[in-house]
């Protein structure tokens, strides 16, 4: 062990405070204790300054200050573009579809089950098409949503 251990006589278990006597205070062989009060120093523990308090970002959200104003921006416009990005996918598949049919004429005359292709397509296959999409969407958001709550309690 390289250090003093704190069983070692004269020193301070680790935690307390430090005294320390300077030589001038001290009773000499012929006076008495009478004579001058003992002058002893006083040290911290601490070895360290205080940290000046961070605020989290999350009191800067809650307080509703230009840096919170920041940090509710970034998700509303990350959650937007993802909102815009689902419905312009769903758009152009269930858009196409009719296109899809109208330019390939030969798709419209299959049977399947005894219905239509595009009436098969277009009335239920759409609908399982929606539901993905959500659950696509759902999944994106929770996790932007996530993202943005470590950034904010990673500060």
């Amino acid at each position: 062990m390289t250090g003093p251990s704190p069983a070692e006589p004269g020193r301070n278990p680790p935690g307390r405070a430090r005294t320390r006597r300077s030589r001038s205070a001290e009773p000499r062989s012929g006076e008495a204790d009478t004579a001058k009060p003992r002058r002893e120093t006083v040290t911290s523990p601490r070895a360290v300054a205080a940290r000046r308090p961070r605020y989290p970002a999350t009191r800067e959200i809650d307080e509703q200050t230009r840096l919170g104003e920041v940090y509710m921006r970034s998700l509303i416009r990350t959650q937007l573009r993802l909102g815009l990005f689902v419905c312009t996918l769903l758009a152009c598949v269930i858009g196409g579809m009719p296109l899809l049919f109208m330019l390939v004429p030969s798709m419209r005359e299959v049977v399947v089950l005894g219905l239509p292709l595009p009436w098969l397509v277009l009335a239920g296959l759409i609908y399982p098409a929606f539901v993905v999409g959500a659950w696509l969407y759902v999944r994106a958001a929770e996790r932007n949503e996530r993202r943005f709550a470590e950034l904010v309690e990673g500060d």
